[in-house]
């Protein structure tokens, strides 16, 4: 393990665009936990400073209620980067779950647990979104849920695969042999051996799950009034893409940026921890 973190500093040193996202990700976490040092209140309506172009007083222009854009924008980071981190971290708990489970134990289970995979990822995400918001109540908790739900699949898969090589090395069949018992086994060989799948798939869901808060926020199936998120900005800047593009293009530039960089990143995780990375060209 400290080999392949030894990769990942390389990797990051020789990676410029890595570099660039790490920055951009500590930036963009710093202001969204400094929102509330801003002298405007997120929600405060002003009809007498509505749409205002971007100006030394307000970075990102007000919105169509005279609300200062810079300041909702952070409070918008704030919402969008905590359904991304915390989406990741319960699909990463059910994913990983059920991917050791079935990888490990085998037979009738594993049969049982990857038929459920299978069906699940047959049906459009999307499609299942738009129903699983349909019968919950909007709000961020729900969409944590959500996302949560329809995106733990792949890291199972993933997982499983791991599991299915890891538990024929020689350390875990002498565990076997011993007697030791089996949770045990998973918790101290198994999970350590495939975390670094674990790292790459969670860092790449993040992304996943920015994108899918900002597409149901977008299409007012999210985040309400007066909450803000990037996706719901986006949404109510629609009716005002003629007159005040600011109102879209600022919280389009975040999402992109936020994504971009987790994705980057992700490559990194990826490339480092491959067998063989970093070898002297």
């Amino acid at each position: 393990m400290t080999r392949r973190w030894q990769n990942v500093r390389h990797q990051l040193r020789r990676n410029r665009p890595a570099q660039f996202s790490l920055l951009v990700l500590f930036i963009f976490i710093l202001a969204a936990l400094c929102a509330g040092l801003t002298p405007y209140d997120p929600d405060q309506m002003s009809l007498a400073s509505r749409m205002l172009p971007p100006d030394a007083s307000h970075w990102f222009g007000t919105d169509e209620y005279g609300r200062d854009y810079f300041t909702r924008a952070l409070w918008g980071g704030r919402i969008s980067l905590l359904v991304g981190f915390l989406a990741m971290l319960f699909s990463t708990l059910i994913g990983t779950l059920v991917g050791t489970m079935s990888g490990y134990f085998g037979g009738w289970l594993d049969n049982l647990l990857m038929r459920a995979v299978d069906i699940l990822m047959a049906i459009p995400a999307f499609f299942l979104l738009l129903v699983l918001n349909a019968y919950l109540k909007p709000g961020v908790d729900n969409i944590i849920l959500i996302i949560s739900l329809l995106t733990w699949m792949n890291m199972s898969r993933l997982v499983r695969a791991e599991t299915l090589s890891i538990k024929e090395r020689e350390y875990v069949l002498y565990a076997r042999a011993s007697g030791e018992n089996p949770l045990r086994i998973i918790a101290r060989h198994i999970i350590p051996g495939v975390l670094p799948t674990i790292i790459v798939a969670a860092t790449l869901n993040i992304a996943s799950a920015i994108l899918m808060e900002s597409t149901l926020s977008f299409l007012g199936l999210g985040v309400q009034q007066p909450a803000a998120s990037w996706g719901s900005m986006l949404n109510n800047a629609q009716s005002y893409i003629g007159e005040a593009s600011w109102l879209a293009i600022f919280p389009g530039i975040l999402i992109l940026l936020t994504v971009f960089s987790f994705n980057v990143l992700g490559d990194v995780f990826r490339t480092a921890f491959e067998p063989g990375a970093n070898r002297d060209e």
